[in-house]
């Protein structure tokens, strides 16, 4: 995610948060929210009209008993399109996982590269889904991640939809514009329940992640894929 990034003139400083099929060892506690980190929602539109025409879901739960998330098609749906939002798509391939704010890459995945950018805005936001160093220190530590690997970045990324009281909501009515307002405030790109960036940033249409969306989950239902 193009999380929080900061125009290159302002003086340097701590970065703001917004923000992940390899298997990983399943280390420490069960790690499910007790308690969903939620700031104050705006009003949004009709989540029903949003619902339009998707399919029914699977009802998951959160986190699975080992303290990981599942992957069902929906939320591996929904992963790949914060990935086309934020612009580590590149066709599904897990080339994605190693970009850099900007479009550079970095090739070492024991670790969040840490590297700084200036380009438009100064960023040191890496991976599928742009962790800043300090939403990523977070997610790892809360979940016990070993390396930055795909899917360490895919668990984070989910954890940070928990932790925005997006991720039950999307499980129980789908892809929403409630749900996007939600995410909308760790991730830049995608549009708030006024249309536009929590952080004056360029974001890409409802409709057009709606439909990419729809076209992600038929691709991942039909491929059978779960993790």
């Amino acid at each position: 995610m193009l999380p929080l990034l900061r125009p290159a003139a302002l003086p340097s400083g701590p970065l703001c948060s917004a923000a992940l099929l390899l298997v990983l060892p399943m280390v420490g506690q069960p790690r499910l929210l007790s308690s969903v980190m939620d700031e104050p929602q705006p009003q949004h539109g009709s989540p029903g009209a949003a619902r339009q025409n998707q399919p029914s879901l699977s009802t998951a739960p959160a986190a699975e008993p080992s303290g990981f998330y599942r992957i069902t098609p929906e939320r591996r749906a929904l992963l790949n399109t914060i990935r086309y939002a934020e612009g580590t798509w590149i066709d599904g391939s897990e080339e994605g996982y190693r970009v850099l704010y900007g479009g550079g890459r970095f090739q070492n995945l024991e670790r969040h590269p840490e590297i700084t950018v200036q380009k438009r805005y100064t960023s040191a936001a890496a991976g599928a889904y742009q962790f800043l160093p300090g939403t990523w220190r977070e997610a790892s530590l809360r979940l016990g991640l070993q390396n930055f690997g795909p899917s360490s970045q895919d668990q984070a990324a989910l954890y940070l939809m928990e932790k925005r009281g997006a991720l039950q909501e999307f499980d129980r009515l789908g892809l929403n514009r409630t749900v996007l307002a939600r995410l909308a405030r760790e991730w830049a790109s995608l549009p708030a329940s006024h249309g536009g960036s929590f952080y004056g940033q360029p974001v890409k249409r409802v409709e057009e992640l709606l439909a990419f969306y729809g076209a992600e989950l038929e691709r991942q239902r039909r491929g059978g894929l779960t993790a």
